[in-house]
């Protein structure tokens, strides 16, 4: 009976020291630290007297009653003080959520700024452009040779932009300067270009300018010179001539018409 008791006194110690509630699951980064102990119950095993009565021979042959000793194995609730670990995070990190085991979230004392993240506790990891603890410094790009720029480069803030210098433009790349292509003059058809029709029809035109300009000359000449020579088929008094040159203007109107409208086709004609 005493090694009985001695063996359930035994296991229940095991199985109240294995308990998963004596015992936090750790993950990364988590450093276990004790925690007040907390008195835990179990059960006992002691040896229990026993009196037992009973009936002997006594001396003469008289029945006696007398008691004698027994012992058993008995239980008794106990406390024990049993040590509560409890997984905590590691300096400088913690974990994501509630529900996590592992202590994978950095802390970073000073905030990391211009959109860098906290990797390491203290250290933040920054974006291009910047540098230092906090990602607060900006990196001056122009100060070496790494731009890539043709001629100017102008730092900003995380970043840079390539500019020219007078006289030339940015290529497609943002970075190689190309000189600057001089604005095209108004487009002229040449004779070679255009149709033959027009060709004729440009070369009747002009001689016909040409006859008018002409005429348009002696028209006006009475009107600059005291003694005009008047053309043979007009007459010498002042009222034919000046019929004569008012017919002259009409023509030169209507022609300038002509004219006008044979250049807006040549404009809207692709050749």
């Amino acid at each position: 009976m005493r090694r009985v008791g001695c063996l359930l006194s035994g296991l229940l110690f095991i199985l109240s020291v294995t308990s998963t509630d004596g015992f936090a699951r750790a993950g990364r980064r988590v450093c276990a630290t004790a925690l007040p102990s907390r008195a835990a119950a179990y059960a006992q095993s002691h040896v229990q007297p026993v009196y037992q009565p009973y009936l002997t021979t006594c001396q003469g042959h008289r029945l006696c009653s007398t008691y004698r000793t027994i012992y058993r194995v008995a239980y008794r609730q106990a406390y024990r003080q049993l040590p509560q670990p409890e997984a905590s995070c590691c300096p400088g990190w913690s974990r994501a959520n509630s529900h996590a085991l592992s202590c994978n979230r950095a802390l970073c004392w000073v905030p990391c700024q211009n959109g860098g993240s906290c990797t390491f506790p203290g250290r933040c990891a920054c974006p291009p452009g910047w540098t230092g603890r906090a990602c607060q410094t900006d990196v001056d790009e122009c100060a070496g040779q790494s731009h890539g720029c043709g001629q100017l480069c102008i730092n900003t803030a995380g970043s840079y932009r390539c500019t020219c210098q007078d006289g030339f433009s940015l290529a497609a790349d943002d970075k190689a300067c190309q000189p600057l292509v001089p604005a095209p003059e108004p487009e002229t058809f040449s004779q070679a270009g255009l149709p033959s029709e027009m060709k004729e029809e440009m070369k009747d035109l002009k001689s016909r300018v040409e006859a008018l300009e002409q005429k348009l000359q002696l028209v006006l000449a009475p009107f600059h010179n005291l003694m005009p020579s008047a053309p043979e088929d007009v007459g010498t008094d002042p009222i034919s001539r000046l019929s004569h040159s008012l017919q002259q203007l009409d023509r030169i109107d209507s022609l300038s018409e002509q004219i006008s409208f044979l250049e807006e086709r040549l404009e809207t004609c692709k050749c």
